[in-house]
């Protein structure tokens, strides 16, 4: 188990702590929702969440078979729905090393469709992830 604290600071600011490691972020409303947007909002964590969770678990994979993904990126671009405000898609994009093999890119690609993050979000949520195999 790993236990988050946070507090509030006003102004729809919130300071929050990952308990184990003491590492801490701020977060705020976003300017469409009354906030001032000078840090991640919620519903930002949840996309960042989201694209580290299936480098993350892609790495891990990797490792196991000597393959390099250092430098590999990802993009996801959130859009909100209005009524009710929720997220509604998260576009990924990962860009990878193109030196893999094609049975190596289909074992990464299931991977990132199944890590840990997607499938612990509502069904609702559209999610298309696009690979790119661009990176030297």
């Amino acid at each position: 188990m790993t236990k988050m604290n946070a507090i509030y600071l006003g102004d729809k600011h919130c300071k929050a702590e990952h308990e184990p490691s003491q590492c801490v972020l701020e977060t705020d409303a976003p300017k469409d929702n009354q906030g001032r947007g000078e840090s991640f909002s919620p519903t930002d964590l949840v996309a960042t969440a989201l694209g580290t969770c299936i480098l993350t678990t892609m790495a891990i994979a990797a490792e196991k078979e000597q393959i390099n993904l250092m430098n590999s990126k990802m993009t996801v671009e959130k859009e909100m729905s209005s009524n009710p405000r929720k997220i509604a898609k998260l576009k990924t994009i990962i860009e990878l090393p193109n030196n893999l093999s094609l049975e190596k890119r289909k074992k990464l690609e299931e991977i990132a469709q199944n890590c840990p993050v997607k499938i612990s979000l509502h069904p609702d949520i559209q999610i298309p992830i696009e690979f790119k195999y661009t990176l030297i």
